[in-house]
Formats: C-alpha cells, sequence, structure tokens
C-alpha cells in the first residue's frame, strides 16, 4: 500500500496566494536571475528566509528586497577590479547596435550635439562643462564587449572614447568616492560603484565601430562599462556627478539591483 505523503515540516503554516509573487514578478525575476538563490526562489523559501509572511503583499515586497539587497552586498564582495571581462573579435561585432530605454523610440528627442557640454557635480575639483571636441581630443580606447539586458538578450558591440578612470583623474575627482552618478537628457539617472568606474574596461563612449555614436543609440556620450549589465550603462550623458551619498537609480528605484554586476 502507497501511504499518502506526510506535510512537509517546512511548508508555511499560511497558504500562499500566488497573485503575491505575480504582483513582484519583475522584482523576483531579478532576485532569481542573480542565481543565489536559483532552484530555491518560492514563496515558501521566502517565509523560511526571511519570516515574511506569503500571504501579504507588502511583507513579500520587504522580503525580496532584502534577498536582492544580500545579492548586492555579495557581488560587491566578490568584484575583483583587476579581472578584465571577455572581449570578442570584430568580426561579431553587431551593427547597429541594439536600441532599448525606459520610452519608446518613437518618443525619442535628439540631443542639440552642437550645443551639448558635459556638466558635472560632488566631489570633483574641476567643474568647468567639457565640450564634445575637447573629450574627443583624450586618448581613445576600444573595447570590443557583450552587452547584456537583464530582459535577457545581449550582443557584441565595438565601443570607443575615453577611459573612464583617467576622465576622472583629469577633471579632479575623489577616486575614493563610493559613487560616480551619470544624469542624461531623457531623464535617466544611473549610478555605479567606484570600483566599477575605475575598472579597465569602463569608458565614456563617443563612437560605435569606430564612427560617431548616433541617435537612437545615445549621442553624444554613453557610458559603456564591460562589468555590468545593459541598464547600469546609461544613454544621452549631460552630466556626472561624484559623491558619497547614495543618488539611487532609474531601475533601482523600482526594485532592481543596485551592483548588477555580470
Amino acid at each position: 500500500m502507497i501511504r499518502p505523503r506526510a506535510p512537509s515540516l517546512f511548508r508555511p503554516k499560511l497558504r500562499p496566494d500566488p497573485a503575491v509573487l505575480t504582483e513582484h514578478r519583475r522584482l523576483a525575476a531579478e532576485v532569481g536571475r542573480r542565481g543565489l538563490l536559483r532552484g530555491t526562489l518560492s514563496l515558501g523559501a521566502l517565509s523560511l528566509l526571511t519570516g515574511c509572511n506569503v500571504s501579504e503583499s507588502a511583507s513579500v515586497q520587504r522580503a525580496l528586497r532584502t534577498v536582492s539587497a544580500f545579492n548586492d552586498g555579495v557581488q560587491e564582495l566578490l568584484f575583483d577590479p583587476r579581472r578584465l571581462a571577455a572581449t570578442y573579435p570584430v568580426t561579431q561585432v553587431v551593427k547597429p547596435p541594439r536600441f532599448n530605454a525606459h520610452f519608446g523610440i518613437e518618443d525619442l528627442e535628439p540631443v542639440d550635439v552642437a550645443a551639448w557640454k558635459l556638466e558635472f557635480a560632488g566631489l570633483i575639483a574641476d567643474r568647468k562643462p567639457w565640450t564634445l571636441e575637447r573629450i574627443g581630443a583624450l586618448p581613445e580606447q576600444e573595447i570590443i564587449i557583450k552587452h547584456v539586458c537583464v530582459e535577457g538578450w545581449d550582443y557584441i558591440g565595438q565601443w570607443s572614447g575615453p577611459n573612464l578612470k583617467r576622465f576622472l583623474t583629469e577633471v579632479g575627482a575623489d577616486l575614493t568616492a563610493k559613487y560616480v552618478a551619470f544624469h542624461c537628457n531623457d531623464d535617466y539617472m544611473e549610478c555605479i560603484d567606484m570600483a566599477s568606474a575605475l575598472h579597465p574596461q569602463t569608458i565614456l563612449a563617443t563612437k560605435y565601430a569606430g564612427e560617431p555614436i548616433t541617435d537612437p543609440f545615445g549621442a553624444p556620450l554613453r557610458l559603456r562599462t564591460a562589468v555590468k549589465l545593459g541598464y547600469k550603462n546609461p544613454k544621452w550623458i549631460r552630466a556626472i556627478e561624484v559623491t558619497n551619498v547614495y543618488p539611487g537609480g532609474f531601475w533601482e528605484d523600482q526594485g532592481f539591483n543596485w551592483f548588477a554586476g555580470i
């Protein structure tokens, strides 16, 4: 005779509402995608790991954010600023690059490149704005790296422009500060940790495949780093801020991971 399965000792006493995870699908997917809880992300696991009430939406939201913050902390501890990301041959470069933004391409408002200047704020000694011509006069670094989107797609791109560490040194930025934030013409704002900003494969890209970046791909200036997910690489940059105060970010403020390392 086959005996009925005994109730699990680890099953939450309260019956979970499946709609709770559905409601927080974006944050749950991001937590699961980072892999630290791969195969264990469930309502029952959340209740065990965080003590949250799985029948309450607010409780699940707090639990997911707690796990997400834990993931961020682990990634930051494991990050090696000397380790280089994989690079690729020019034959694999996708032309043109893929467009992706927090708005539709039909809503794009191109930047007036002729009048554009890069401004500065925070812990930077020389805050005089830079013209695109002045940025273009700096030594150029080229990287052929993979752009990895949190949505699950990727492509190989060929980017060039000044190395960000060298640029920050040029303007007298405090390289011991915690964050580098990028303010953009499309009202997007993103920040990265200083260690990632100083990584040898992090640049301020002005060109793609050897030609000046055009729209809708972020002209005239965008961040390109080999160690972060796509949404950490803002386009249409208009200002750079160096700070010790966490400034948030467009997607982070909506529940995405902050560190977002690859």
